[in-house]
């Protein structure tokens, strides 16, 4: 694998720079913070499950998993969330104002993988007590470009293709597939889920307006470089595959690039399990092998890969972020 030359050269002096200082510093720099500082919309609008967010907080102090490494810490996180009932849309909260948001109580696939790697992140500063606002500011760093939400829709990353590259380019996850054996480009996908089903999506039914730039951000993410390893070819790879590793399940089909999204638990039988909130089982649970998931459907052409990254490796200097951008996106 080349995975960690490429990432050094992307990232390359970023581990040096923000070893030293502390995570407090890292968001007092960053641009979200200040739009964190007041929400537009009340805590219990953005916030649910401030009881579970304690308890996995508790548990996690008493056990010091502050410690691990942030793939470990990811599933112990994940594994709190395991049973949780499927709900969908659990990102639409509002008609008209966007924020970011947690939802501990029902889970889709997209806020399952992301608030089990937000927790993981949130979980590794050393704290003497955590807030449900620290966990927002993780959810805000990683789901939308650049890191900033102002309360416009169109800057939430909609699109996991375009997640895999925005957060490898802020240093929160190595968008590792391309330097994987097999890996294949995607070409001529046509990227409209979003436009074609806005009557689904809150803000785009509400706002009429917001249709024709969504439609700009879908002809953007279809130019993007996106790879997948076909799913003839992940047997193969398991053994490479880690605990919190971001999978998405590429599909066949046009609209979008992905259509789900999980995470690789390694269990005691040594299989890497696809750990997901599932429609099917309608709750979070550990599924079959990858490879068995993947193959269980006809409409899944292959796996995405992102490896989530320490925390020193966090990029928050604008033209660093832009310059990772570039040298992803070509």
């Amino acid at each position: 694998m080349k995975a960690i030359s490429r990432r050094s050269c992307l990232s390359l002096g970023s581990a040096a720079l923000f070893s030293s200082v502390t995570r407090a510093q890292l968001f007092a720099e960053a641009a979200g913070t200040k739009a964190a500082q007041k929400r537009p919309l009340p805590m219990s609008t953005i916030f649910k499950g401030e009881s579970r967010f304690k308890s996995i907080v508790e548990k996690a102090q008493k056990e010091e998993w502050i410690k691990l490494p942030i793939n470990e810490r990811i599933i112990k996180c994940a594994y709190e969330l395991h049973g949780l009932p499927y709900e969908n849309f659990t990102l639409e909260i509002d008609d008209h104002i966007e924020s970011p948001s947690v939802n501990l109580n029902g889970l889709d696939c997209w806020t399952f993988f992301e608030q089990s790697l937000g927790m993981a992140r949130m979980l590794g500063v050393d704290k003497s007590q955590y807030s449900p606002e620290d966990l927002l500011r993780e959810i805000q760093f990683t789901r939308y470009r650049g890191g900033q939400c102002s309360g416009n829709y169109l800057e939430r990353i909609h699109y996991l293709a375009e997640w895999f590259i925005e957060n490898d380019a802020r240093g929160t996850c190595d968008y590792i597939t391309p330097d994987l054996e097999g890996a294949e480009q995607i070409h001529d996908r046509k990227i409209s889920e979003m436009t074609i089903l806005w009557k689904s999506y809150r803000y785009l039914k509400n706002n009429p307006e917001l249709r024709a730039p969504m439609k700009e951000t879908e002809d953007r993410v279809a130019a993007m470089p996106v790879h997948y390893i076909p799913k003839s070819k992940v047997a193969a790879l398991e053994p490479q595959l880690k605990n919190g590793d971001v999978i998405g399940i590429a599909t066949k089909h046009h609209g979008g690039y992905c259509s789900h999204v999980g995470l690789i638990s390694r269990t005691d039988d040594g299989v890497a399990r696809f750990m997901h909130a599932s429609r099917d089982y309608k709750k979070v649970v550990v599924d079959k092998s990858i490879s068995g998931y993947l193959n269980k459907f006809r409409s899944h052409a292959g796996m995405i890969v992102g490896r989530p990254l320490e925390l020193s490796q966090t990029v928050t200097d604008e033209a660093k972020y832009q310059a990772n951008l570039k040298a992803l996106i070509g």
